[in-house]
């Protein structure tokens, strides 16, 4: 990782001694020593589990969720799935295993930013590094994606200032300068308090909804309700590290060598998109039918105890998936923001 580390340090000598933080957070995880570049993600051999991990239940209820846009868009011949931040494909051969009823309509588009990830998507899809530009009647999908957007980061020191990055005797160190923010920022805040700017994020939710239409953008990721309560919250609570399904060091510390991932602020996301629904996850499965579903599996198992195939054995984990999608405490505890194009 130390190529990455080389790769920001010239960044900052390029910008004039200093990087303004989404500049340095994308050189760190898209740059070309990246650690999404060089293929750092989710998967249990990876560096952190999304739901996807935990199994084909996730893939199968999101096949429901698409089927349910089909028949709600009167079944047009064409239907585009879009999936952004795809990583390896775990959830595209799950959703095509569960053989939803809109498979001869469905066009699957696998988007992902790093050659390597791509390169271990399924054939059966169409692999992409960015949205498509027409539009199409579907559903763009994003599941831990906007906490991965690199995000501008803004520090109440005598008012608030805009964190960059210069690179001083061999390390990474925060320097504070004059920023605007496009998001209002949060008033009557203690000394040190910090609140991340999430343009990326936004700007990828107007590009999205302009990709459907007719259709909807569905979006899960861990987020807070507004800027405000950030400013209150320590910081390491909302801007988090992972390394080898662990916590992390420093965001500045060894850049490339770990995931950086940051609290979805939905009020600077939603901000130009009345209408927006937001559910937990566990709310927006169980509406999928995941309880039908963990009743099939405990049926199935039941019948095939004695003699189990394969696919006894995938009912069989349901119960288990089920558990850890539906967490409040962890994944089921993740907002599901629905907006409709």
């Amino acid at each position: 990782m130390a190529q990455a580390a080389d790769d920001a340090a010239r960044a900052v000598a390029s910008a004039g001694g200093a990087l303004r933080f989404d500049e340095f957070l994308d050189v760190a995880l898209y740059g070309p020593s990246g650690f999404y570049t060089t293929g750092g993600g989710a998967g249990r051999r990876g560096d952190f589990l999304t739901s996807p991990e935990t199994g084909p239940l996730f893939g199968a209820l999101v096949a429901r969720m698409l089927d349910e846009w089909w028949d709600r868009l009167g079944e047009p011949p064409r239907f585009r799935m879009v999936e952004v931040g795809a990583g390896r494909g775990t959830l595209v051969r799950s959703v095509l295993a569960a053989r939803p009823r809109c498979s001869g309509a469905l066009q699957y588009v696998a988007v992902e930013r790093s050659p390597v990830l791509r390169g271990q998507h399924p054939s059966a899809v169409e692999s992409a590094a960015e949205l498509p530009e027409d539009p199409a009647p579907g559903v763009v999908f994003a599941n831990e994606l906007l906490d991965n957007l690199p995000f501008r980061l803004f520090v109440h020191d005598d008012g608030w200032r805009e964190a960059w990055v210069a690179h001083e005797a061999g390390r990474f160190v925060e320097v504070l300068r004059p920023g605007v923010s496009p998001f209002p920022l949060p008033e009557d805040v203690a000394l040190g308090a910090r609140v991340p700017v999430q343009e990326r994020a936004a700007a990828f939710v107007a590009r999205a909804r302009r990709a459907v239409q007719p259709g909807a953008v569905v979006l899960v990721d861990y987020c807070s309700p507004d800027t405000a309560s950030l400013a209150t919250r320590p910081w390491r609570e909302w801007l988090r590290t992972y390394r080898r399904h662990e916590r992390g060091g420093h965001y500045l510390a060894e850049p490339g060598s770990q995931d950086v991932t940051c609290e979805v602020c939905l009020d600077q996301l939603l901000a130009g998109h009345p209408g927006a629904t937001v559910q937990s996850q566990a709310e927006w499965l169980r509406d999928l039918g995941i309880d039908e579903l963990v009743d099939e599996g405990r049926r199935e198992w039941g019948a095939a105890a004695a003699a189990p195939d394969l696919r006894a054995m995938a009912m069989r984990s349901r119960v288990t998936e089920a558990e850890a999608l539906m967490d409040p405490d962890g994944l089921g505890g993740f907002s599901v923001v629905t907006i409709v194009r």
